[in-house]
């Protein structure tokens, strides 16, 4: 047996699930991996996210603050922060990507995890004490994906120091605007594939899953996540009514600052996404993600058609030209 399965099941017969039946989940883009437990019938999952590459403690802070928002994060049924071990309630298989697939009420879905989002955005205990701020630098590193990742695979040299030089002046310019309207908590992976259809009334039928990045930072982003989907297309006329309908809750953002601060973030969101799914084909060996590409160039050219992003726009025509936005070779 090898020294981290001897851990996990010295952390289960301490939980009481030594016994139970286990059976793999799922993986994903990260280190971390997930098993579904049985015990008497009675389900649990088990999160292995092993140290350095994981660090379990954001996750823990932030399931137990979403819940005290009266939100839905898997309960907490053990804790073992020092080896990354977690054993977590579980929400069932209804993720929003199944219930989609197979002909789910999409605007009712989109529904609830906007008003989801509103609610955050509502409240000012939402940001709570030693969250990470959504800053200049981790905003930048990100947007930087782009260059120090992507561009070399497609473009087969290193992207120059005077080009990176002016691509970061460009989006520290941009950060500005997009914090013009006002911080809550980010979750960061807001999408259908880290959203649950629950049996619960009000918010709390929507469950939240993988939000251990969490930050404060714009409360554009979220909802931007969510309807801007790397991994789908979404209707334009969703789009709007969900914009809409998140706006309704806040009266007094002025929609032109809210469409700006949208714009920088999708953009800022959508360069790293292109730059994270070639770094997990080229540094990972995981190239399914590169199927998205075309779809977040898409997304990520749409956003430079806002005039606050007219100057990024034209450093990617001069850099990565339209005919060289390919797919990285695995």
């Amino acid at each position: 047996m090898n020294p981290r399965e001897t851990l996990i099941q010295g952390f289960l017969h301490e939980a009481g699930w030594g016994s139970a039946q286990r059976g793999r989940l799922a993986g994903d883009a990260s280190f971390r991996h997930y098993d579904r437990l049985s015990r008497d019938g009675e389900p649990a999952v088990l999160m292995d996210a092993p140290p350095p590459q994981e660090d379990v403690r954001p996750f823990v802070r932030v399931a137990r603050h979403l819940e005290e928002l009266g939100l839905s994060a898997p309960r907490l049924l053990a804790v073992d922060e020092t080896n990354g071990l977690l054993l977590l309630e579980d929400l069932g298989d209804a993720t929003y990507t199944r219930l989609l697939a197979n002909g789910h009420d999409e605007d009712a879905l989109y529904a609830l995890a906007t008003d989801v989002l509103a609610e955050i955005a509502a409240r000012p205990d939402a940001v709570f004490a030693g969250l990470p701020p959504y800053d200049d630098d981790r905003l930048l590193t990100e947007a930087t994906l782009l260059t120090d990742w992507y561009m070399p695979a497609v473009l087969g040299r290193d992207t120059s120091a005077e080009a990176r030089a002016e691509y970061a002046d460009i989006w520290r310019k941009l950060f500005p605007v997009a914090r013009l309207v006002p911080d809550t908590l980010v979750l960061r992976d807001f999408h259908v594939d880290n959203l649950m259809l629950l049996d619960r009334p009000g918010l709390a039928a929507c469950g939240l899953l993988d939000f251990q990045d969490a930050v404060a930072g714009p409360a554009t982003y979220d909802l931007m996540s969510l309807l801007e989907d790397a991994r789908r297309d979404i209707d334009p006329l969703l789009i709007e009514r969900m914009k809409q309908r998140w706006l309704k809750r806040f009266p007094a953002l002025d929609r032109a600052v809210f469409e700006a601060s949208w714009a920088v973030m999708a953009a800022q969101r959508h360069a790293k996404v292109i730059g994270i799914f070639t770094r997990l084909c080229l540094r990972d060996g995981k190239p399914g993600y590169l199927v998205h590409i075309p779809r977040v160039w898409r997304l990520l050219e749409n956003a430079c058609r806002h005039p606050v992003l007219a100057e990024l726009g034209r450093w990617l025509d001069r850099h990565m030209p339209r005919e060289q936005r390919g797919v990285p070779n695995p």
